[in-house]
């Protein structure tokens, strides 16, 4: 049996202001065939396992490209066109395969393109045919498109959020591959569209509950595999909104009713799983008031995980006019101020002009007398086992805040990226990272207290207030109940 597996990954904010072009893919992965020789990282964890896993069964593995660059806007279209070109033709020079496995996200897109998923699905499908198994391992914010799901035979969706589950989906993805392609199952795909939009979070309840039970009901009574996809808020794309996905052998009917019984309990939850977010200064209280630290914010609005520039001095700013110290600060996305760093050096006083570069949503910059506390050239943090690049990066205090400044656009995923310039949070009563929820998994562990603040900047926490163009349905919580009777 011969496999043919590829990556191709970004997750596109249209409302953002940076492009997306070929650079940005190039700084964050970019492996022509051969990213399984490479070590694995959040991009091409996926290929490792196909690659492991297929070979183990005997078969022969075809590998092409495997990309990824960070969140940002539109991926510019003649870019987008070049990478899915390099994987099309690809899959035409392997000849006949058996099976197709893709690495994509679910919300990409590009200028000319709301849907790349659905056309590189499609695109896929009219080299192989009809015959051929064609998977699909996707990011719980995609955006479950009707070309995706008439183009693939099989969709996984990440279920945990932070995304600590990658691997396992893959390896999820290849075994139902596998069955299907030897005739040991049928998988037949149903959708219901939740018409909920915001951003869900897993580790609590009763959400972690619910996706408990999701995964308890696959691989029994004829259920292959079930997704809940929360999909990306801040995407003007026509199929925005969450979305159950249940994949069932051989029983459409079976996997519709089962989708729309899971949507409708979800559906249920709005209110109690809503995400739940204070004011900055609020958050800054409650911390001060918590008897231990260190306490950790989350500046949501300024993730770059979701597109943002991660450039935002307002928290930042009003850390230093209410004069409070002992806290840790990042990451700050200023490559000309690492240089500056860097051109001084480790122990050097001088004035900085920090942030606030990128646009109205990264606020205004902010001078400050610093001294360069760490430095390094190659830091890097985990996001679970895989390895994230930070580029040239400096440690920088001010009037008592210890802030991070990279060199490459990343959000915080894990403590160690601090400790990498030499920095040990737990020693700080208040951390402030720019993530909205991947900082989870490895900031928990080592935390007193977790806060989550609605901070001025790109991501607007106000769902119902984003200003969609190309939704056509309403959804909560624009309305009550978005359903027809």
């Amino acid at each position: 049996m011969k496999i043919f597996i590829a990556g191709f990954d970004t997750e596109t904010n249209t409302f953002a202001p940076l492009p997306t072009g070929r650079r940005g893919f190039e700084d964050g992965f970019m492996a022509h065939g051969n990213a399984t020789s490479l070590p694995a990282n959040y991009c091409s964890a996926q290929l490792h396992v196909w690659r492991r896993i297929g070979e183990a069964a005997g078969c022969e593995i075809v590998e092409s490209l495997c990309t990824y660059a960070e969140p940002g806007g539109l991926i510019i279209g003649a870019v987008y066109e070049e990478l899915r070109d390099e994987i099309l033709r690809d899959l035409r020079a392997a000849g006949p395969v058996d099976v197709v496995l893709l690495a994509l996200h679910g919300a990409m897109a590009a200028e000319g393109y709301d849907d790349c998923e659905g056309d590189i699905l499609a695109k896929v499908r009219s080299i192989v045919g009809p015959a051929i198994i064609i998977g699909a391992e996707f990011d719980l914010h995609a955006h479950l498109s009707d070309r995706m799901v008439e183009n693939a035979d099989l969709l996984v969706g990440y279920k945990e959020y932070p995304h600590v589950d990658i691997s396992e989906r893959a390896e999820e993805l290849i075994g139902l591959a596998l069955d299907a392609a030897l005739g040991r199952t049928t998988p037949c795909m149903a959708v219901f569209d939740c018409r909920m939009i915001g951003t869900f979070r897993t580790t609590e309840q009763p959400l972690r509950g619910f996706i408990d039970r999701i995964i308890s009901l696959e691989g029994k009574d004829g259920i292959l595999s079930v997704t809940l996809s929360h999909s990306f808020p801040w995407a003007d794309n026509p199929d925005v909104g969450a979305k159950v996905l249940v994949i069932a052998d051989g029983d459409r009917e079976k996997a519709a009713l089962l989708a729309r019984s899971l949507g409708e309990e979800f559906f249920s939850m709005r209110h109690q799983i809503a995400p739940r977010f204070v004011s900055f200064d609020q958050a800054l209280d409650e911390a001060l008031q918590h008897p231990a630290g260190p306490v950790v914010i989350a500046d949501v609005a300024d993730n770059p995980g979701g597109g943002a520039p991660s450039d935002s001095t307002f928290c930042l700013e009003r850390l230093l006019e209410r004069g409070i110290s002992n806290t840790a600060c990042g990451y700050f996305w200023d490559p000309m101020a690492v240089k500056f760093c860097f051109d001084a050096g480790r122990g050097a006083r001088f004035q900085l002009r920090l942030g606030g570069k990128c646009g109205a949503a990264s606020g205004m910059p902010l001078d400050l007398n610093v001294i360069v506390r760490g430095l390094e050239e190659k830091p890097v943090q985990h996001f679970g086992r895989s390895p994230n690049s930070l580029g040239p990066s400096a440690w920088i205090e001010a009037e008592g805040i210890d802030i991070i400044v990279t060199s490459l656009r990343t959000q915080v995923f894990n403590p160690d990226g601090f400790q990498a310039l030499g920095l040990d949070i737990t020693s700080r009563k208040i951390v402030v990272v720019k993530s909205t929820q991947h900082f989870h998994a490895g900031f928990a562990p080592v935390s007193a207290k977790i806060i989550y603040a609605a901070t001025p900047g790109a991501l607007d926490s106000n769902f119902a207030t984003i200003p969609y163009t190309k939704l056509n349905n309403v959804f909560w919580p624009k309305v009550e109940w978005p359903f027809s009777s």
